[in-house]
């Protein structure tokens, strides 16, 4: 059967209509999808332009103390502040089309599928400006169809909301140019010293050439292939209309001298003390990591950069430099909190172990103002006598206890407690830890601040329990400033990249000790320093006292393992522990002086151009003239008299007659040998 004449013609027809229909369907459908996606990059709004950048630490003094890079450099400069030929051969060399599309370059993404479809495999990349910025931006470097639709999310999002010289700025700032070192500004000063905007067309063009292939294309890494790279760069921006061809040669044929600064290893500033400042970052202020590492932050430290110094070279100087022995240091202004120096070990590039900070310790002695305060607030006075003896303590579990003092030295005799601080006497300190409660110097050590755990035994009243230098050195801060809580503050104020304060320290006044009992700890602690309490012993502090110009109040302490001196003047107090990392006993006498000696050094140098200042007595207290050796109201026959302060009403009322007979004896001496003096002149 034929077919009816013209039913072919009509079928086509058809088919012409259906398909004509069905591209109209579709060309609304895609006009629809992309108004939809466009009107979504609206309502979403403009993304943030927050870029990775540099966290710049400043000291108390404003000068840079360091950068937190994580080995990346990054710093934001605008359009402005670049030369003009870094950005013309950026742009010919990635994106000649840059201000002439919306984001996306149609004739190379076809052209970059037909090439790799002809090699069989990805030959040729077709991102745009935009495109990289947006993944720089915003995006992890996963390659899975999820990141590559964000990707062109962004992308839409970035070029609805903003103009192009603001991605173009952004992307410039964001592109790695290797070696850890990201943006046009920091790959200026990398590679050639000297700022973006100070470019010539020949530096320009070689730093546009790096960011294809960082690892190859570094002059670094291997300079004829960035010489080549170069020169594709300069003819890019020949074809692009930027330079004529002479320039281009005239460039390219110009010696390039290079910065070699980046291969001088330099001393990091103060870099446990940054590390302590990056975990208050993370753990008190609450940035994550990308923010500290990447944020472009100002942040303002409390640092002292002349302390710093002066403590990382006593512990070089005093300290064996063939010896194990480690070493931590920390010093603060009682007043504020602020720490002013802070030394870790005594090498960073060694161990990043920050021994001010985590390593916990035993304090020995270093404890015992905590006690001493504790049972002043019970009743105690610095008057308060003990006998000093080789004594043997029953505990209510039936066990025993046997503290043993310095060198197994007793005085066995009574000693008052202003002399038992300061010779440290343990017996004297366990029999009064075991009097006032053992719960009552835990509970006054929290009150300080010390987070270690603590445990309720007789031993703790001789530092057994192991605790931080911070917190030790924060406790002493809190006796020095007369009672006032105060916390370790690293950091005074924080400035983003936009320049706004998102963070500034402040202290809320909090009294948590009697400013009274707190002082007269203080007096007591003054005492380790005193020339001689008696005919046959020394304080603890003599071995330093020649080196001291004025009053501080501190306390040693030693156990086989671990040397700490902690002490304060009104301005500043620091604390040192030395000793082996892994616990190790210290044999050499040498090596118990170490604490000492740097403490003194540091303390001395430190305040050098401060006013000297006492402490301040409280208006509970009143200072009476004792001696020393018995506590007693010192009279004129005492050899040796000691300003002594106590709490009001607490002072003693009797009188020391322990010296009145020998004066008495020596006066009728003296009366015979001038009557026989009288009567031999007469004879005459």
């Amino acid at each position: 059967m034929e077919l009816i004449p013209g039913s072919r013609f009509r079928g086509t027809v058809k088919y012409i209509r259906a398909f004509i229909f069905i591209s109209l369907i579709l060309t609304f459908l895609f006009a629809a999808c992309i108004t939809a996606i466009i009107a979504l990059a609206k309502w979403e709004g403009a993304p943030p332009l927050a870029v990775p950048q540099t966290t710049v630490f400043y000291a108390d003094d404003g000068t840079k103390i360091g950068e937190s890079d994580n080995g990346q450099t990054r710093y934001w400069v605008s359009l402005h502040d670049m030369s003009p030929v870094i950005i013309h051969a950026t742009v010919a060399v990635e994106d000649r089309k840059f201000f002439d599309h919306y984001g996306f370059d149609i004739k190379r993404i076809v052209a970059a599928i037909i090439a790799d479809i002809k090699a069989m495999q990805k030959v040729q990349g077709a991102s745009t400006i935009t495109q990289q910025y947006a993944r720089n931006l915003f995006l992890t470097l996963d390659k899975t169809w999820v990141r590559k639709l964000q990707e062109a999310l962004y992308t839409i999002r970035l070029e609805v909301n903003y103009t192009k010289q603001d991605i173009l700025e952004g992307y410039l700032n964001t592109i790695y140019y290797g070696h850890g070192v990201y943006g046009v500004e920091a790959a200026a000063r990398y590679y050639f010293g000297k700022s973006a905007n100070e470019l010539t067309l020949s530096e320009a063009s070689m730093l546009a050439g790096i960011p294809k292939g960082p690892s190859y294309y570094s002059p670094f890494v291997n300079e004829t292939r960035a010489k080549q790279r170069q020169k594709m760069v300069l003819q890019a921006m020949v074809d692009s209309g930027y330079i004529s061809q002479k320039e281009a040669e005239q460039a390219y044929r110009t010696p390039l001298v290079y910065s070699r600064h980046h291969e001088i290893v330099q001393k990091p500033i103060a870099p446990y003390f940054q590390d302590a400042v990056k975990y208050v970052l993370r753990t008190k202020i609450g940035l994550d990591e990308r923010t500290i590492e990447m944020g472009g932050l100002r942040v303002y430290t409390s640092l002292d950069p002349n302390m710093q110094a002066i403590a990382e070279q006593q512990i070089e100087q005093i300290i064996d430099p063939s010896s194990a022995i480690q070493a931590a240091l920390v010093a603060m202004d009682p007043r504020t909190g602020e720490v002013k120096a802070l030394v870790g070990g005594r090498d960073y590039e060694k161990s990043q172990y920050n021994r001010a900070i985590q390593a916990e310790r035993q304090p020995g002695s270093t404890f015992k103002p905590f006690l001493y305060y504790a049972a002043i607030k019970q009743g105690f006075t610095p008057s308060t006598e003990m006998r000093s003896e080789l004594t043997t303590f029953t505990l209510d579990d039936g066990s025993t206890y046997t503290p043993h003092n310095y060198n197994n030295y007793y005085a066995n005799d009574t000693i008052t407690l202003a002399q038992a601080i300061a010779l440290s006497d343990n017996v004297f300190a366990v029999k009064t830890h075991l009097f006032i409660g053992e719960d009552q110097l835990v509970e006054t050590a929290k009150k300080l601040g010390i987070t270690s755990k603590l445990k309720k035994v007789p031993s703790l009243a001789l530092g057994t329990s192991p605790v931080k230098v911070i917190d030790m050195v924060t406790a002493y801060g809190i006796l020095a400033n007369g009672g006032k809580k105060i916390e370790p503050v690293f950091i005074k104020k924080i400035v983003n990249y936009r320049g706004e304060t998102i963070y500034e320290a402040t202290q809320h006044e909090e009294q948590v000790l009697d400013e009274d009992a707190a002082f007269v700890t203080t007096e007591l602690m003054t005492g380790m320093f005193d020339p001689k309490l008696n005919d046959y012993t020394t304080v603890t502090g003599q071995t330093i006292a020649g080196d001291i110009t004025r009053p501080y109040a501190g306390k040693s302490g030693t156990t086989e393992t671990d040397s700490w001196m902690i002490g304060y003047a009104p301005q500043l107090v620091a604390g040192i522990w030395t000793g082996y990392d892994r616990g190790e006993k210290m044999t050499k006498p040498s090596e118990k002086q170490y604490a000492k000696k740097i403490w003194v050094q540091f303390m001395e140098k430190s305040l050098q151009k401060e006013p000297v200042k006492s402490f301040t007595p409280t208006k509970g207290v009143v200072g009476v003239y004792i001696d020393p050796d018995n506590g007693k109201l010192a009279t004129d026959a005492c050899p040796v008299k000691r300003l002594t302060y106590y709490i009001t009403g607490t002072e003693p009322n009797e009188y020391c007659t322990d010296h009145m007979q020998k004066k008495k004896k020596k006066k009728e001496h003296k009366d015979k040998s001038s009557n026989w003096l009288e009567k031999l002149f007469e004879w005459f």
